[in-house]
Protein backbone atom coordinates (compact mmCIF):
# COMPACT_ATOMS: atom_id res chain seq x y z
CA UNK A 1 0.00 0.00 0.00
CA UNK A 2 1.12 3.70 -1.13
CA UNK A 3 2.43 5.44 2.41
CA UNK A 4 -0.01 7.89 3.50
CA UNK A 5 1.18 11.51 4.30
CA UNK A 6 1.27 12.88 7.87
CA UNK A 7 -1.88 15.04 8.78
CA UNK A 8 -1.30 18.36 8.86
CA UNK A 9 0.27 19.87 12.07
CA UNK A 10 -2.41 21.35 14.27
CA UNK A 11 -2.59 24.07 16.85
CA UNK A 12 -4.41 23.50 19.57
CA UNK A 13 -6.83 27.15 19.64
CA UNK A 14 -7.03 26.77 15.70
CA UNK A 15 -9.91 25.69 14.38
CA UNK A 16 -10.34 22.52 12.29
CA UNK A 17 -11.86 22.25 9.14
CA UNK A 18 -13.78 19.25 10.15
CA UNK A 19 -14.95 17.43 13.04
CA UNK A 20 -16.78 14.24 13.01
CA UNK A 21 -18.43 12.73 15.64
CA UNK A 22 -19.34 9.14 15.27
CA UNK A 23 -17.25 6.34 13.75
CA UNK A 24 -19.70 4.17 11.78
CA UNK A 25 -19.43 2.72 8.25
CA UNK A 26 -20.68 6.31 7.05
CA UNK A 27 -18.24 8.79 8.95
CA UNK A 28 -15.05 6.14 8.27
CA UNK A 29 -16.08 6.57 4.75
CA UNK A 30 -15.77 9.92 4.92
CA UNK A 31 -12.54 9.29 6.98
CA UNK A 32 -11.00 7.30 4.34
CA UNK A 33 -12.05 9.84 1.42
CA UNK A 34 -10.67 12.15 3.60
CA UNK A 35 -7.45 11.29 4.17
CA UNK A 36 -5.53 11.83 0.64
CA UNK A 37 -6.73 15.64 1.41
CA UNK A 38 -3.42 16.73 3.01
CA UNK A 39 -4.94 20.08 3.01
CA UNK A 40 -7.72 19.71 5.40
CA UNK A 41 -7.67 19.26 8.86
CA UNK A 42 -10.00 16.52 9.76
CA UNK A 43 -10.67 14.73 13.77
CA UNK A 44 -12.85 11.87 14.05
CA UNK A 45 -14.48 11.04 17.82
CA UNK A 46 -16.19 7.97 18.69
CA UNK A 47 -16.72 6.62 22.51
CA UNK A 48 -16.36 3.02 21.75
CA UNK A 49 -13.00 1.26 21.71
CA UNK A 50 -13.15 0.31 18.53
CA UNK A 51 -15.23 0.49 15.25
CA UNK A 52 -17.91 -1.86 15.75
CA UNK A 53 -20.67 -2.41 13.29
CA UNK A 54 -23.73 -4.90 14.38
CA UNK A 55 -21.88 -7.34 16.35
CA UNK A 56 -24.66 -9.24 17.61
CA UNK A 57 -25.75 -10.15 14.12
CA UNK A 58 -22.80 -11.38 12.62
CA UNK A 59 -24.76 -14.50 12.23
CA UNK A 60 -22.07 -17.14 10.42
CA UNK A 61 -23.04 -17.05 6.65
CA UNK A 62 -25.42 -13.86 6.66
CA UNK A 63 -24.59 -11.24 3.94
CA UNK A 64 -24.37 -7.53 3.62
CA UNK A 65 -27.98 -6.99 1.17
CA UNK A 66 -25.51 -4.75 -1.16
CA UNK A 67 -22.82 -5.06 -3.79
CA UNK A 68 -19.28 -5.62 -2.31
CA UNK A 69 -18.58 -2.55 -4.39
CA UNK A 70 -20.65 -0.73 -1.97
CA UNK A 71 -17.80 -0.58 0.15
CA UNK A 72 -16.56 3.25 2.05
CA UNK A 73 -14.83 4.52 -1.24
CA UNK A 74 -15.30 2.58 -4.58
CA UNK A 75 -18.54 4.62 -5.74
CA UNK A 76 -16.80 7.81 -5.30
CA UNK A 77 -13.02 6.94 -5.68
CA UNK A 78 -12.76 3.21 -7.64
CA UNK A 79 -8.86 3.71 -7.24
CA UNK A 80 -8.53 4.56 -3.35
CA UNK A 81 -6.00 2.55 -1.40
CA UNK A 82 -8.98 1.78 1.47
CA UNK A 83 -11.33 -0.08 -1.29
CA UNK A 84 -12.46 -3.61 -0.49
CA UNK A 85 -10.86 -5.13 -3.36
CA UNK A 86 -7.56 -3.60 -1.67
CA UNK A 87 -8.49 -4.64 1.53
CA UNK A 88 -8.25 -8.50 -0.15
CA UNK A 89 -4.64 -7.57 -1.79
CA UNK A 90 -3.47 -6.19 1.05
CA UNK A 91 -4.83 -9.62 3.35
CA UNK A 92 -3.60 -12.00 -0.22
CA UNK A 93 -7.21 -13.26 -0.37
CA UNK A 94 -8.03 -11.53 -3.84
CA UNK A 95 -7.69 -14.69 -6.20
CA UNK A 96 -9.39 -16.52 -3.04
CA UNK A 97 -12.35 -14.04 -3.66
CA UNK A 98 -11.99 -14.22 -7.35
CA UNK A 99 -13.23 -17.80 -7.60
CA UNK A 100 -15.58 -17.06 -4.95
CA UNK A 101 -17.63 -15.22 -7.23
CA UNK A 102 -18.84 -13.53 -4.48
CA UNK A 103 -21.25 -10.04 -5.54
CA UNK A 104 -22.71 -9.74 -2.04
CA UNK A 105 -20.00 -10.56 0.86
CA UNK A 106 -20.55 -12.07 4.59
CA UNK A 107 -21.32 -9.33 7.13
CA UNK A 108 -18.56 -10.71 8.73
CA UNK A 109 -16.08 -10.08 6.21
CA UNK A 110 -17.71 -6.53 5.93
CA UNK A 111 -16.67 -5.65 9.32
CA UNK A 112 -13.36 -6.97 8.86
CA UNK A 113 -13.04 -4.64 5.89
CA UNK A 114 -13.99 -1.78 7.97
CA UNK A 115 -11.68 -2.74 11.25
CA UNK A 116 -8.61 -3.00 8.85
CA UNK A 117 -9.85 0.68 7.15
CA UNK A 118 -10.25 2.36 11.14
CA UNK A 119 -6.96 0.86 12.30
CA UNK A 120 -5.37 2.40 9.01
CA UNK A 121 -6.69 6.02 9.27
CA UNK A 122 -5.13 8.74 11.14
CA UNK A 123 -7.57 10.94 13.17
CA UNK A 124 -9.68 8.20 14.55
CA UNK A 125 -9.69 9.22 18.13
CA UNK A 126 -11.63 5.88 20.04
CA UNK A 127 -12.83 6.12 23.28
CA UNK A 128 -13.69 9.65 22.87
CA UNK A 129 -17.11 10.83 23.87
CA UNK A 130 -18.59 13.57 22.96
CA UNK A 131 -20.47 15.77 25.17
CA UNK A 132 -21.49 19.16 23.96
CA UNK A 133 -21.45 21.53 20.71
CA UNK A 134 -22.10 25.02 20.81
CA UNK A 135 -21.03 28.15 18.38
CA UNK A 136 -19.37 30.85 19.43
CA UNK A 137 -20.13 34.02 17.63
CA UNK A 138 -17.15 35.70 19.21
CA UNK A 139 -15.00 33.46 16.86
CA UNK A 140 -17.21 32.46 14.27
CA UNK A 141 -16.29 28.60 14.97
CA UNK A 142 -18.37 25.46 16.70
CA UNK A 143 -16.59 24.48 20.33
CA UNK A 144 -16.94 20.67 20.76
CA UNK A 145 -16.53 19.18 24.19
CA UNK A 146 -15.50 15.96 24.67
CA UNK A 147 -14.32 13.27 27.79
CA UNK A 148 -11.27 10.72 27.03
CA UNK A 149 -11.86 6.92 28.52
CA UNK A 150 -9.87 5.06 29.65
CA UNK A 151 -9.77 1.16 29.19
CA UNK A 152 -12.85 0.59 31.62
CA UNK A 153 -14.93 3.51 30.13
CA UNK A 154 -14.41 6.27 32.57
CA UNK A 155 -13.36 9.76 32.50
CA UNK A 156 -9.83 10.23 32.02
CA UNK A 157 -9.31 13.56 30.92
CA UNK A 158 -11.28 16.43 29.01
CA UNK A 159 -10.94 18.63 25.91
CA UNK A 160 -12.26 21.00 23.23
CA UNK A 161 -11.32 21.56 19.87
CA UNK A 162 -12.88 23.97 17.44
CA UNK A 163 -14.22 23.58 13.62
CA UNK A 164 -16.01 25.10 10.81
CA UNK A 165 -17.80 22.15 10.27
CA UNK A 166 -19.21 18.97 12.36
CA UNK A 167 -20.57 15.46 10.73
CA UNK A 168 -22.60 14.18 12.63
CA UNK A 169 -22.01 10.51 12.27
CA UNK A 170 -23.97 8.61 15.42
CA UNK A 171 -25.96 6.03 13.94
CA UNK A 172 -28.67 4.64 14.61
CA UNK A 173 -29.95 2.62 18.12
CA UNK A 174 -31.97 -0.62 18.49
CA UNK A 175 -36.09 0.02 18.63
CA UNK A 176 -37.94 -1.96 21.26
CA UNK A 177 -41.79 -1.26 20.69
CA UNK A 178 -43.91 -0.07 23.57
CA UNK A 179 -45.42 -2.42 24.96
CA UNK A 180 -42.31 -4.34 25.13
CA UNK A 181 -40.49 -1.98 26.91
CA UNK A 182 -41.12 -3.49 30.41
CA UNK A 183 -40.12 -7.19 29.47
CA UNK A 184 -36.52 -5.77 28.27
CA UNK A 185 -36.12 -4.36 31.15
CA UNK A 186 -36.94 -6.81 33.59
CA UNK A 187 -34.53 -9.75 34.53
CA UNK A 188 -35.56 -13.53 34.57
CA UNK A 189 -36.55 -15.19 31.11
CA UNK A 190 -34.56 -13.51 28.19
CA UNK A 191 -36.27 -11.24 26.13
CA UNK A 192 -33.38 -9.41 23.68
CA UNK A 193 -33.06 -6.84 20.78
CA UNK A 194 -31.75 -8.59 17.47
CA UNK A 195 -29.00 -6.06 18.20
CA UNK A 196 -27.51 -8.21 21.19
CA UNK A 197 -28.48 -12.23 19.53
CA UNK A 198 -24.93 -13.78 19.56
CA UNK A 199 -24.73 -12.63 23.43
CA UNK A 200 -27.60 -14.88 24.37
CA UNK A 201 -27.64 -17.47 21.30
CA UNK A 202 -26.72 -20.13 23.65
CA UNK A 203 -29.67 -19.63 26.06
CA UNK A 204 -32.18 -19.14 23.30
CA UNK A 205 -30.95 -22.38 21.90
CA UNK A 206 -31.27 -23.78 25.37
CA UNK A 207 -34.79 -22.27 25.26
CA UNK A 208 -38.05 -24.84 25.04
CA UNK A 209 -40.22 -22.50 22.82
CA UNK A 210 -38.63 -19.10 21.34
CA UNK A 211 -40.66 -16.34 19.48
CA UNK A 212 -39.14 -14.40 16.78
CA UNK A 213 -41.01 -10.53 16.41
CA UNK A 214 -40.27 -8.87 13.15
CA UNK A 215 -40.44 -9.63 9.82
CA UNK A 216 -37.55 -7.84 8.15
CA UNK A 217 -33.94 -9.48 7.13
CA UNK A 218 -32.54 -9.63 10.95
CA UNK A 219 -35.81 -11.63 11.94
CA UNK A 220 -35.69 -13.82 8.77
CA UNK A 221 -31.79 -14.67 9.60
CA UNK A 222 -32.15 -15.22 13.04
CA UNK A 223 -35.21 -17.38 12.60
CA UNK A 224 -33.38 -19.23 10.03
CA UNK A 225 -30.08 -19.59 12.52
CA UNK A 226 -32.48 -21.40 15.35
CA UNK A 227 -34.28 -23.57 12.90
CA UNK A 228 -31.25 -25.18 11.87
CA UNK A 229 -30.04 -25.34 15.29
CA UNK A 230 -33.02 -27.06 16.95
CA UNK A 231 -33.54 -31.00 16.58
CA UNK A 232 -36.67 -32.03 13.31
CA UNK A 233 -40.08 -32.19 14.73
CA UNK A 234 -39.06 -30.41 18.07
CA UNK A 235 -38.38 -26.90 16.91
CA UNK A 236 -40.60 -25.09 18.92
CA UNK A 237 -40.30 -21.89 17.18
CA UNK A 238 -43.03 -18.62 16.44
CA UNK A 239 -42.39 -16.37 14.23
CA UNK A 240 -44.79 -13.40 13.86
CA UNK A 241 -44.76 -10.14 12.16
CA UNK A 242 -46.49 -6.85 11.83
CA UNK A 243 -46.42 -6.83 7.52
CA UNK A 244 -48.69 -8.38 5.45
CA UNK A 245 -46.46 -10.86 4.46
CA UNK A 246 -43.07 -12.15 4.85
CA UNK A 247 -42.47 -10.08 1.49
CA UNK A 248 -38.65 -10.30 -0.56
CA UNK A 249 -36.97 -7.04 -0.60
CA UNK A 250 -37.71 -4.84 -4.14
CA UNK A 251 -34.52 -5.88 -5.34
CA UNK A 252 -35.53 -5.56 -9.63
CA UNK A 253 -32.96 -3.64 -11.39
CA UNK A 254 -34.95 -0.45 -11.80
CA UNK A 255 -36.64 -1.12 -8.11
CA UNK A 256 -32.72 -0.63 -6.75
CA UNK A 257 -32.86 3.08 -8.73
CA UNK A 258 -34.16 4.59 -5.49
CA UNK A 259 -30.87 4.25 -4.07
CA UNK A 260 -29.13 6.15 -6.53
CA UNK A 261 -28.14 10.00 -5.79
CA UNK A 262 -31.01 10.94 -9.00
CA UNK A 263 -33.90 9.79 -6.84
CA UNK A 264 -32.29 11.47 -3.37
CA UNK A 265 -32.04 14.69 -5.43
CA UNK A 266 -35.60 14.13 -6.45
CA UNK A 267 -37.13 12.99 -2.79
CA UNK A 268 -34.94 15.92 -1.10
CA UNK A 269 -37.42 18.63 -3.37
CA UNK A 270 -40.71 16.84 -2.57
CA UNK A 271 -42.74 19.13 -0.48
CA UNK A 272 -42.66 17.88 3.32
CA UNK A 273 -46.22 16.03 2.94
CA UNK A 274 -45.39 13.95 0.14
CA UNK A 275 -41.70 13.15 1.75
CA UNK A 276 -43.90 11.63 4.96
CA UNK A 277 -46.22 9.71 2.96
CA UNK A 278 -43.68 8.35 0.98
CA UNK A 279 -41.96 7.31 3.91
CA UNK A 280 -44.69 4.92 4.86
CA UNK A 281 -45.20 2.72 1.69
CA UNK A 282 -41.90 2.04 0.66
CA UNK A 283 -40.92 -0.05 3.34
CA UNK A 284 -39.92 -2.66 0.72
CA UNK A 285 -37.42 -1.39 -0.07
CA UNK A 286 -35.59 -1.86 2.67
CA UNK A 287 -37.60 -3.63 5.40
CA UNK A 288 -38.21 -6.63 3.09
CA UNK A 289 -36.04 -10.23 2.99
CA UNK A 290 -33.39 -10.95 0.90
CA UNK A 291 -34.60 -13.39 -1.49
CA UNK A 292 -32.08 -15.98 -1.14
CA UNK A 293 -32.69 -15.81 3.04
CA UNK A 294 -36.17 -17.03 1.79
CA UNK A 295 -35.67 -19.60 -0.32
CA UNK A 296 -33.21 -20.76 2.30
CA UNK A 297 -35.84 -21.00 4.55
CA UNK A 298 -38.33 -22.74 3.06
CA UNK A 299 -35.70 -25.06 2.25
CA UNK A 300 -34.48 -25.67 5.44
CA UNK A 301 -38.59 -25.79 7.05
CA UNK A 302 -39.27 -28.50 3.48
CA UNK A 303 -36.43 -30.58 4.26
CA UNK A 304 -37.74 -31.00 7.79
CA UNK A 305 -40.68 -32.82 5.68
CA UNK A 306 -39.02 -35.40 4.10
CA UNK A 307 -39.91 -38.44 6.35
CA UNK A 308 -43.21 -37.19 6.88
CA UNK A 309 -44.88 -34.65 9.47
CA UNK A 310 -44.56 -30.96 9.22
CA UNK A 311 -41.72 -29.16 11.25
CA UNK A 312 -42.87 -27.63 14.70
CA UNK A 313 -42.60 -23.85 13.68
CA UNK A 314 -45.24 -21.34 13.00
CA UNK A 315 -44.83 -18.21 10.23
CA UNK A 316 -47.61 -15.64 11.07
CA UNK A 317 -47.50 -12.65 9.19
CA UNK A 318 -50.19 -10.00 9.63
CA UNK A 319 -49.71 -9.72 13.55
CA UNK A 320 -48.67 -7.27 16.28
CA UNK A 321 -48.62 -7.52 20.08
CA UNK A 322 -50.62 -5.36 21.93
CA UNK A 323 -49.46 -6.13 25.60
CA UNK A 324 -47.51 -8.78 27.05
CA UNK A 325 -46.51 -9.99 30.63
CA UNK A 326 -44.37 -12.26 32.17
CA UNK A 327 -45.80 -15.52 33.80
CA UNK A 328 -44.59 -16.46 37.23
CA UNK A 329 -40.72 -15.71 36.57
CA UNK A 330 -40.03 -18.39 33.53
CA UNK A 331 -42.82 -17.60 30.74
CA UNK A 332 -43.95 -14.79 28.98
CA UNK A 333 -47.07 -14.29 27.82
CA UNK A 334 -47.90 -12.08 24.42
CA UNK A 335 -51.35 -10.72 23.74
CA UNK A 336 -51.45 -11.08 19.98
CA UNK A 337 -53.83 -9.07 17.30
CA UNK A 338 -54.05 -10.17 13.95
CA UNK A 339 -55.10 -7.00 11.98
CA UNK A 340 -56.90 -8.05 8.70
CA UNK A 341 -59.35 -10.88 10.85
CA UNK A 342 -59.27 -8.73 13.68
CA UNK A 343 -59.35 -11.43 16.17
CA UNK A 344 -56.61 -11.89 19.38
CA UNK A 345 -55.25 -14.44 20.92
CA UNK A 346 -52.31 -15.17 23.39
CA UNK A 347 -49.13 -16.67 22.82
CA UNK A 348 -47.31 -18.06 25.72
CA UNK A 349 -42.92 -18.54 25.11
CA UNK A 350 -40.02 -18.83 27.20
CA UNK A 351 -37.88 -16.61 25.24
CA UNK A 352 -38.08 -13.71 22.64
CA UNK A 353 -36.14 -11.90 20.18
CA UNK A 354 -36.97 -8.31 19.08
CA UNK A 355 -36.01 -8.12 15.77
CA UNK A 356 -37.83 -4.44 15.28
CA UNK A 357 -35.22 -2.82 13.86
CA UNK A 358 -33.68 1.03 14.71
CA UNK A 359 -34.46 4.40 14.95
CA UNK A 360 -32.23 7.10 14.37
CA UNK A 361 -30.51 8.74 17.54
CA UNK A 362 -31.71 11.75 18.46
CA UNK A 363 -29.61 14.90 17.79
CA UNK A 364 -31.46 16.68 20.35
CA UNK A 365 -28.54 15.83 23.43
CA UNK A 366 -25.63 16.47 21.22
CA UNK A 367 -26.72 19.66 19.69
CA UNK A 368 -28.60 21.06 22.74
CA UNK A 369 -26.36 23.95 22.66
CA UNK A 370 -27.35 24.88 19.20
CA UNK A 371 -30.79 24.60 19.29
CA UNK A 372 -31.68 28.14 18.99
CA UNK A 373 -30.22 27.89 15.48
CA UNK A 374 -31.75 24.95 14.48
CA UNK A 375 -34.12 25.09 12.03
CA UNK A 376 -37.15 22.90 12.09
CA UNK A 377 -40.17 21.38 9.92
CA UNK A 378 -43.67 21.13 10.70
CA UNK A 379 -42.78 18.23 12.85
CA UNK A 380 -40.30 20.05 15.19
CA UNK A 381 -37.45 17.59 12.68
CA UNK A 382 -34.04 19.52 11.77
CA UNK A 383 -34.59 20.40 8.33
CA UNK A 384 -31.68 19.39 6.41
CA UNK A 385 -30.56 20.74 3.15
CA UNK A 386 -29.42 19.19 -0.29
CA UNK A 387 -25.72 18.93 0.84
CA UNK A 388 -26.82 17.09 3.52
CA UNK A 389 -26.31 20.58 6.08
CA UNK A 390 -28.64 21.30 8.91
CA UNK A 391 -30.43 24.34 8.52
CA UNK A 392 -29.37 26.89 10.77
CA UNK A 393 -29.59 30.49 11.47
CA UNK A 394 -27.75 32.76 8.93
CA UNK A 395 -25.73 34.32 11.84
CA UNK A 396 -24.09 30.52 11.65
CA UNK A 397 -23.81 29.78 7.91
CA UNK A 398 -22.83 33.58 7.23
CA UNK A 399 -20.04 32.38 9.22
CA UNK A 400 -19.10 29.19 6.82
CA UNK A 401 -19.75 27.22 9.81
CA UNK A 402 -22.21 23.67 8.79
CA UNK A 403 -23.33 21.10 10.87
CA UNK A 404 -23.40 18.02 8.45
CA UNK A 405 -25.67 15.02 8.90
CA UNK A 406 -25.01 11.50 7.93
CA UNK A 407 -27.83 8.96 8.63
CA UNK A 408 -29.81 11.31 9.92
CA UNK A 409 -31.91 12.45 7.38
CA UNK A 410 -34.26 9.76 6.13
CA UNK A 411 -37.00 12.80 6.34
CA UNK A 412 -35.56 15.28 4.13
CA UNK A 413 -33.32 12.77 1.97
CA UNK A 414 -35.44 9.46 1.36
CA UNK A 415 -35.00 5.72 1.95
CA UNK A 416 -31.38 5.87 0.97
CA UNK A 417 -30.32 7.80 3.88
CA UNK A 418 -29.17 4.24 5.57
CA UNK A 419 -27.87 2.24 2.57
CA UNK A 420 -24.43 1.95 2.34
CA UNK A 421 -24.54 2.26 -0.91
CA UNK A 422 -24.95 5.71 -1.34
CA UNK A 423 -22.15 6.65 1.79
CA UNK A 424 -18.97 7.16 -0.64
CA UNK A 425 -21.43 9.44 -2.82
CA UNK A 426 -22.74 11.27 0.37
CA UNK A 427 -18.97 11.31 2.01
CA UNK A 428 -17.52 12.92 -1.18
CA UNK A 429 -20.55 15.16 -1.50
CA UNK A 430 -19.69 16.72 2.08
CA UNK A 431 -15.88 17.24 1.22
CA UNK A 432 -16.34 18.98 -1.91
CA UNK A 433 -18.82 21.02 -0.12
CA UNK A 434 -16.32 21.41 2.93
CA UNK A 435 -13.37 22.43 0.79
CA UNK A 436 -14.93 23.95 -2.25
CA UNK A 437 -13.43 22.30 -4.57
CA UNK A 438 -14.45 19.03 -6.67
CA UNK A 439 -11.82 16.81 -5.43
CA UNK A 440 -14.48 13.70 -6.04
CA UNK A 441 -16.53 14.83 -9.53
CA UNK A 442 -19.83 13.04 -8.79
CA UNK A 443 -22.01 11.90 -12.08
CA UNK A 444 -24.37 14.13 -13.25
CA UNK A 445 -27.15 11.27 -13.64
CA UNK A 446 -27.09 7.72 -11.85
CA UNK A 447 -30.59 6.35 -12.55
CA UNK A 448 -32.35 5.66 -16.15
CA UNK A 449 -35.64 6.22 -14.47
CA UNK A 450 -36.71 9.82 -14.29
CA UNK A 451 -38.73 10.14 -11.04
CA UNK A 452 -40.02 13.80 -12.10
CA UNK A 453 -41.02 15.45 -15.24
CA UNK A 454 -38.58 18.27 -15.43
CA UNK A 455 -35.60 18.15 -17.23
CA UNK A 456 -32.67 15.36 -16.34
CA UNK A 457 -29.12 16.55 -15.81
CA UNK A 458 -27.11 15.40 -18.92
CA UNK A 459 -24.17 13.92 -18.86
CA UNK A 460 -21.77 15.93 -21.20
CA UNK A 461 -21.19 13.86 -24.13
CA UNK A 462 -23.93 11.15 -23.00
CA UNK A 463 -26.61 10.53 -25.64
CA UNK A 464 -29.79 10.93 -23.97
CA UNK A 465 -33.27 10.34 -25.12
CA UNK A 466 -35.57 13.61 -25.59
CA UNK A 467 -36.49 15.45 -22.27
CA UNK A 468 -40.24 15.68 -21.62
CA UNK A 469 -42.40 18.49 -21.87
CA UNK A 470 -43.43 19.72 -19.40
CA UNK A 471 -47.48 20.02 -18.77
CA UNK A 472 -49.24 22.89 -18.52
CA UNK A 473 -52.16 23.39 -16.41
CA UNK A 474 -55.15 23.21 -18.85
CA UNK A 475 -54.02 21.60 -21.69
Amino acid sequence: MTPHPHPPHHEPDAPRDLVGIGIGPFNLSLAALAQPLTALDAVFYEQRPTFDWHPGLLIDGATIQVPFLADLVTLADPASDWSFLNYLKARERLFPFYFAERFHIQRAEYDAYCRWVAEGLPGLHFRHQVDAVRFNPERDVFEVDFTQLDTDGEAEALGRTYTKNIVLGIGTEPYVPEPLKPLVEAPGVPVIHAADYLDHRKTLLAAEHVTVVGSGQSGAEIFLDLLRARPAGRENLHWLGRTEAFAPMEYSKLGLEHFTPDYTRYFHALSESVRDRLGTTQWQLHRGIGAATIADIHDELYRRTLHGGWPDAVLTPGVRVRTAGRIATTKIELHLEHVQQSTRSRLTTDAVVLATGYRERPLDRILAGLDPYLRRDSRERPRVDEQFRLVLDPSVTGADCHVYVQNAERHTHGVGTPDLGLAAWRSATILNTVTGKENYPLPARTAFTSFGLEQRPVIPSARTAPALTPLVEGR
